[in-house]
């Protein structure tokens, strides 16, 4: 198993069993996303950006996993927006946007190689903090499996922190509704 940057034609090739990818993962707890190809094969177009980074997690020639990130202030006016009263200039964050990965090689490493990667790019854009964002849910909902557990020690192991105050709001449609509603996303970030 290996991971592996992924830009231009090997990115490309990449798009579908990425787009694949995360309709499977996003579609469990917290995200509870009911998405489909032909959006996300748009969403992806975005990583061609020179900002962009895309680290894949190979299990020999098939991705079994991927994290994505770009510069904040190109990425979407509704994740850049909530930086609006920080300190931190927005050309001085780095977003990273997601990590996907399957269940049975969860626990491997893959999740600090995802930071890592997107980590060095960010620095070597001169890019002084980084950013993600995740999906606030209440600990009552419905949907919430039994045992679930949350990232917060992994990613305050990694130096993150919550920006009080400093949520998005994105819509999506959860596989139990009829239609898109409003959610809540709590940054997180930390000095590089």
């Amino acid at each position: 198993m290996t991971t592996r940057v992924l830009t231009g034609e090997a990115l490309g090739a990449a798009i579908d069993d990425i787009a694949r990818l995360r309709i499977v993962v996003f579609r469990d707890w917290p995200y509870l996303y009911d998405g489909d190809l032909a959006y996300e094969r748009e969403y992806l177009k975005d990583y061609t950006h020179p900002t962009a980074v895309v680290v894949a997690a190979f299990d020999g020639s098939r991705i079994v996993g991927a994290a994505t990130g770009m510069a904040l202030e190109i990425h979407a006016d509704d994740f850049a927006a909530p930086f609006g009263h920080r300190p931190e200039p927005l050309d001085q964050i780095f977003y990273c946007a997601e990590s996907v990965l399957l269940p049975d090689y969860r626990g491997r490493g893959f999740g600090h190689a995802f930071f890592d990667a997107r980590e060095a790019h960010a620095r070597a854009l001169g890019r002084r903090y980084s950013a993600f964002c995740s999906v606030v849910r209440p600990d009552d909902h419905p949907l919430k499996p039994p045992g679930a557990r949350s990232h917060d020690a992994f990613w305050r192991g990694r130096g993150y922190a919550p920006l009080p105050g400093v949520v998005a709001t994105f819509r999506w449609r959860d596989i139990d509704q009829p239609g898109e509603t409003d959610h809540d996303l709590q940054f997180w970030m930390r000095a590089l």
